[in-house]
């Protein structure tokens, strides 16, 4: 999940052509299913999105209650009514509310976060924030317009699996716990990684995959110029395998030769300092470092149409179409930025994988 707020926004109400006593609710390019009349195009609503756990009196005030999803029946998921995607929940604005504005707190919503597995937790230390790489990103159907038709990009397959950094900091400059810094994505964002030798960790799955691709010894060599030069190199990658999400590929985290690893990301410098690697860069890099990348889709100009036909389909990691494909990862070609995102980078989700039955969502 991408950063989880409830924002006050202006919907925009679209007819439901295989229901008469429904509409569509668009926010961005998010579609919410609303009863007919309910609201008119421009009015302010709270958008309550998928992964929300919502309280007691809210479901009572919407009539939801027993109605969602998960054991508690109060989670938002994505659902499909009269041949519909519906995702998240329209909630009409209250009369001191005003646009943009976040009302979480408020409406006492909070983000559903899954008990993680031990084998996925460990001893931690705290790092520091230019150690450990924050990293979100963000549905192309709240920023359908961050992308211009027609420019260079390219698409890589989304795995669902668990996020994982593997960095190397200068010698001169590791700390008490060695150069080597590896975290996951809800520890790198506080700060906070696993230390390599805790008698704890001796069975962390992200050290694990460290010790196991000799992490240290692959980047030290091929970005020996870089640390020369004091800037630390971050590998950021998805860890994958049954033990891990619902969906494996056809790889395991019980034996080290099992695990699935592939590279989606490369940060060099200092976080915050430095940048991430355009695509022929971290291609490059991916193949000097002996290391898989996410599987590359497509690379040619941005369209509608081929972000569509990319999205659905089978995975293609395990070589044997095992699963429904997550989605894919969309980025231009060469580096930019946004006035509102940031770095231009978007995800576009697939509905069957929305749909999917007994999911899973460790980070």
């Amino acid at each position: 999940m991408s950063s989880f707020a409830v924002h006050v926004v202006r919907v925009a109400i679209e007819p439901h052509e295989n229901a008469d006593a429904l509409e569509i609710a668009r926010v961005g390019d998010y579609r919410s299913i609303v009863r007919k009349g309910q609201f008119v195009s421009g009015d302010l609503v709270a958008y309550i999105p998928e992964q929300a756990i919502v309280p007691e009196p809210l479901l009572d005030e919407l009539g939801l209650r027993g109605r969602l999803s998960g054991k508690d029946m109060n989670r938002v998921k994505a659902i499909k009514l009269r041949g519909v995607l519906s995702q998240g929940i329209v909630y009409p604005a209250r009369p001191t509310w005003s646009e943009g504005q976040d009302v979480t707190a408020e409406l006492g919503i909070v983000k559903y976060e899954p008990v993680v597995p031990s084998h996925m937790n460990g001893h931690v230390y705290g790092a520091g924030p230019d150690r450990c790489v924050k990293y979100d990103i963000e549905n192309v159907k709240a920023f359908p317009d961050a992308l211009v038709a027609d420019e260079p990009v390219v698409f890589t397959e989304k795995i669902h699996g668990t996020w994982c950094q593997l960095g190397l900091v200068p010698n001169d400059a590791a700390g008490e716990h060695g150069p080597l810094i590896v975290s996951s994505k809800g520890l790198a964002a506080k700060g906070l990684a696993f230390t390599p030798s805790a008698a704890e960790n001796a069975h962390n799955l992200y050290l694990r995959v460290a010790r196991h691709l000799d992490f240290e010894a692959r980047v030290a060599k091929v970005f020996a110029d870089e640390l020369a030069a004091g800037r630390p190199v971050f590998v950021l990658g998805e860890v994958f395998g049954a033990g891990v999400q619902d969906l494996s590929y056809g790889s395991k985290t019980d034996q080290d030769r099992n695990l699935g690893f592939r590279v989606f990301d490369i940060y060099t410098g200092w976080y915050g300092q430095g940048r991430f690697l355009s695509d022929a860069d971290l291609q490059a890099a991916c193949d000097a470092l002996g290391l898989p990348r996410v599987p590359v889709l497509y690379r040619g100009p941005f369209t509608r149409a081929a972000m569509a036909e990319y999205t659905d389909g089978r995975e293609t990691v395990s070589g044997q179409a095992l699963h429904v494909r997550e989605g894919i990862v969309i980025r231009p070609q060469l580096e930019r930025r946004h006035p509102e995102l940031g770095r231009v980078q978007l995800k576009s989700v697939s509905e069957k994988y929305l749909l999917r039955s007994g999911g899973t969502e460790y980070n």
